[in-house]
C-alpha cells in the first residue's frame, strides 16, 4: 500500500494551534507544545480506537449485526481494526442493547452511549468521557468498513501525531470516475500541503463541462478520522454548521470553524456498507480473496 504524508513542521518546531471557543465562536492561539503536554514524555502517544454503533439507519436498521460471510458486520470491523499496532485500546459504543451483547460475546470492550447522540463523533466524545483511561488521540472508526486496513488506521494516528498544528486527521484515496456522481462518496480537496479545504458529498472540483474529467485525479474520503481529544470534546460542543447540515457531512463543521485537518493519501479500494445490496458485494469480494 502506497500511503504519504507531509507534515508542516520541522523537527525543531515545536509549536501547535490550541483551539477553544469565545463569545459562542472558535479561536486559535499558538503556544509551545511543551505547554500543553505537560509531563507527558511523547506527543499524543496514547491512542483509543472507538467504532460507533447504533441499529437505527434510515437507510439500513440493523447494519451493524448483518451477517457478512458468518460474522456480524460489526465483529469483522473490531477484528480487523484490533491488527493497528498504533492503537492501545478498541472498543465498540453504541446505545443499543442488541449490538452490545454481540460485541461483547466476541469479546469486545463496549461503552453504552446516549440516544441522543446527533452522529458518530459525538458518541466517540461519551465514550471518551466514560473510559477510565486518558487518551490523547482518538479513532473514529465507521463500522461499516469490514474490510478496513489497519496500515490506515496507523497511518492516520501517525499524520497527527507529527501535525501538531492539526486536530484532526483522515485518509482519501483516488475515486473511481464511475463513483464520481454518487452521493455515498465523499469527495475531497487538498492543499499543497496536505491539509483539508472542502469534503463534498458532490463531485468536487466541478469543471464548466459538468462531466467528470477521467483524467483528473479526485479524492474519495475514507470513514477513518482521529480526533486530538482534547479537540473532540470543544468539537462536541460547537454548534452544527450550515456546510455540515447541508452535505451531511460531520468533518465540515471543523473546517466551518477554521481548525485543520491533516489528510493522508493511501492506495485503497473502499469496501463499506451503505445498503443491503452492497453486502453481497463484499463477501464477492472476500471469496475472491479467501477471507474467511
Amino acid at each position: 500500500m502506497a500511503m504519504s504524508s507531509s507534515s508542516s513542521s520541522s523537527s525543531s518546531q515545536k509549536t501547535w494551534i490550541v483551539n477553544g471557543i469565545l463569545a459562542g465562536a472558535a479561536i486559535a492561539a499558538a503556544i509551545g507544545a511543551h505547554a500543553y503536554l505537560g509531563r507527558s514524555r511523547k506527543f499524543r502517544s496514547r491512542v483509543v480506537g472507538i467504532i460507533p454503533a447504533r441499529y437505527a439507519s434510515s437507510r439500513f436498521e440493523g447494519k451493524p449485526l448483518v451477517q457478512i460471510l458468518g460474522k456480524p458486520m460489526i465483529q469483522r470491523t473490531w477484528e480487523r481494526t484490533k491488527l493497528a499496532t498504533t492503537l492501545d485500546h478498541v472498543v465498540v459504543a453504541t446505545d443499543d442493547e442488541r449490538i452490545a451483547e454481540c460485541c461483547r460475546g466476541f469479546g469486545a470492550d463496549v461503552i453504552m452511549t446516549s440516544e441522543s447522540c446527533r452522529n458518530g463523533t459525538e458518541r466517540c466524545n461519551e465514550a471518551l468521557e466514560k473510559l477510565e483511561k486518558k487518551y490523547d488521540v482518538v479513532v473514529n472508526i465507521q463500522g461499516d468498513e469490514p474490510l478496513i486496513d489497519p496500515e490506515i488506521i496507523d497511518g492516520v494516528v501517525k499524520a497527527l501525531q507529527v501535525t501538531p498544528d492539526a486536530v484532526f486527521s483522515t485518509a482519501v484515496t483516488p475515486l473511481k470516475p464511475e463513483d464520481g456522481v454518487d452521493p455515498n462518496r465523499v469527495k475531497c480537496v487538498v492543499d499543497n500541503r496536505g491539509y483539508a479545504i472542502y469534503f463534498s458529498r458532490g463531485l468536487i472540483p466541478y469543471n464548466k463541462s459538468g462531466k467528470v474529467n477521467p483524467d483528473f485525479p479526485y479524492m474519495l474520503h475514507l470513514g477513518l478520522q482521529s480526533f486530538d481529544s482534547k479537540f473532540l470534546k470543544v468539537y462536541s460542543e460547537l454548534q452544527p454548521t450550515p456546510l455540515q447540515q447541508e452535505e451531511d457531512l460531520e468533518q465540515l463543521k471543523v473546517l466551518e470553524n477554521g481548525y485543520k485537518m491533516k489528510v493522508i493519501k493511501v492506495d485503497h479500494e473502499a469496501h463499506g456498507v451503505d445498503t443491503p445490496d452492497d453486502v453481497e458485494k463484499i463477501e464477492s469480494l472476500m471469496r475472491e480473496r479467501n477471507m474467511s
